[in-house]
């Protein structure tokens, strides 16, 4: 059955509606989702918590589900202490990382971490080829510090499932050739198949496993309209109003499972969705009754 996760909740709806981020994600596993994630920014001029901190967070209160990045960007930090933030997750946590990754943030958020926008590709690919050795403890000498020691961290983990955010030609590329997972968001269900056949034939190139196919997207029973959530993905992300109408779920129950089943037959295996609006532990019980109506 196709997973559900979702998006746990922002700082401001946590302090408008009166409840922190344990209780969110206490009530998220309760009724019966997947996994709880958070996204990963810096200094966006709204209020956000460090990824790591806010799913240790979740962790500690929970038993059952994943917790995910959507997506963390490993190449905005120092690559060894990236590991060792994450690694340390995965051994708090009980192995319930999944690692969603990306290589974006806007230039404002580069500088302000001090490292140059215009390496963030070469810096995603080499996190991407050297992260899963620094999280099973095998010593290795980062490009970048060429007169350094190598580096060995411990304790080793399981290295969590690497899932690569962003729907573009290159970051399939990055999920056939690193990943065990393809991580778009908001795109409609006939590009997931697009999508999914390039995945497939880089996938062969590299001679590995067809990766997963996860799919970041927004939900709303009532809570926002699907005009109101089109024309705020547009505005926010650049997208062609006819293409953001084809992105939000929203209705009831019963038709956000249709939705979801569009998904699945597209080879879709998780969705990962925030709450568009309303009370968000009313919308996560009617998300889980229509994961229950899929299944």
């Amino acid at each position: 059955m196709m997973e559900i996760g979702v998006v746990l909740p922002s700082v401001t709806t946590q302090l408008e509606q009166g409840f922190d981020l344990r209780t969110a994600a206490r009530h998220a596993e309760a009724a019966g989702l997947d996994g709880v994630w958070t996204g990963d920014h810096l200094a966006t001029g709204m209020s956000t918590l460090d990824s790591v901190a806010a799913l240790a967070t979740a962790a500690a209160v929970t038993e059952r589900v994943r917790i995910g990045t959507g997506v963390f960007v490993p190449a905005i930090r120092p690559l060894a202490w990236a590991a060792k933030h994450l690694a340390s997750l995965q051994f708090l946590s009980g192995g319930r990382l999944v690692l969603g990754v990306g290589s974006g943030g806007g230039a404002g958020q580069w500088a302000a971490a001090g490292v140059p926008f215009a390496d963030r590709g070469r810096r995603t690919d080499v996190a991407l080829r050297l992260l899963p050795e620094l999280f099973v403890g095998k010593p290795v000498r980062l490009p970048d510090e060429p007169g350094e020691p190598e580096v060995q961290l411990a304790p080793a983990v399981k290295t969590p499932l690497i899932w690569v955010g962003n729907d573009s030609a290159v970051a399939r590329r990055r999920a056939a050739r690193f990943g065990d997972g393809w991580f778009p968001s908001l795109i409609p269900v006939d590009e997931v198949v697009r999508g999914r056949g390039h995945l497939a034939e880089l996938a062969a190139e590299y001679e590995r496993p067809l990766p997963t196919v996860t799919v970041g997207g927004v939900v709303s029973f009532g809570g926002t309209s699907a005009e109101d959530l089109a024309a705020q993905i547009a505005g926010g992300y650049g997208m062609a109003p006819e293409r953001a109408r084809r992105v939000p779920i929203t209705g009831t129950p019963d038709e956000a499972a249709d939705r979801f089943a569009e998904y699945a037959a597209a080879g879709v295996d998780h969705l990962v969705l925030g709450v568009g609006g309303g009370d968000w532990r009313e919308q996560v019980d009617r998300l889980a009754r229509a994961r229950l109506l899929l299944g």
